[in-house]
């Protein structure tokens, strides 16, 4: 059993810079099947997270050109982040207080992976039903 996010968490998630089209991020959540990216501002620090939930409801439900809003403008700012090396147990704690289903992982100011409610399903359980989503999607 994994003890560390480290141990579990997809390494190298797709991430992009504040200014970039929400076009763009949504044909990169297409092209890797994934529900997410993170966004990053000029010096490389994670500054949100855009989910395909924000892309649809906060740019497509309301209206706004995809090719001309950046992601910045739409992504979820209020992050909580992790460690790689924070004890997995306490970062699935931290995901049921704060009730998200993705973390940013960060050391030493760099973003080195995502842990998702999908990582942990495959984890704990491989025979649950989110762990076989999971595993087919490729965990996010």
């Amino acid at each position: 059993m994994a003890a560390t996010v480290r141990d579990i968490m997809t390494a190298h998630p797709s991430a992009l810079t504040t200014a970039t089209p929400v076009r763009r991020a949504a044909e990169k959540m297409r092209a890797h099947d994934i529900g997410d990216v993170v966004v990053l501002d000029d010096h490389r620090a994670v500054a949100g997270i855009l989910t395909d939930r924000d892309i649809v409801v906060r740019v497509v439900a309301e209206g706004r050109d995809p090719e001309r809003v950046p992601v910045g403008d739409v992504c979820s700012r209020q992050l909580i982040t992790v460690s790689p090396h924070e004890q997995l147990s306490g970062a699935v704690q931290l995901m049921r207080e704060q009730s998200v289903r993705r973390l940013p992982v960060v050391e030493s100011g760099e973003l080195v992976g995502v842990l998702t409610i999908g990582d942990i399903a495959v984890e704990r359980d491989s025979t649950s039903v989110l762990a076989d989503i999971s595993a087919a999607r490729g965990n996010g």
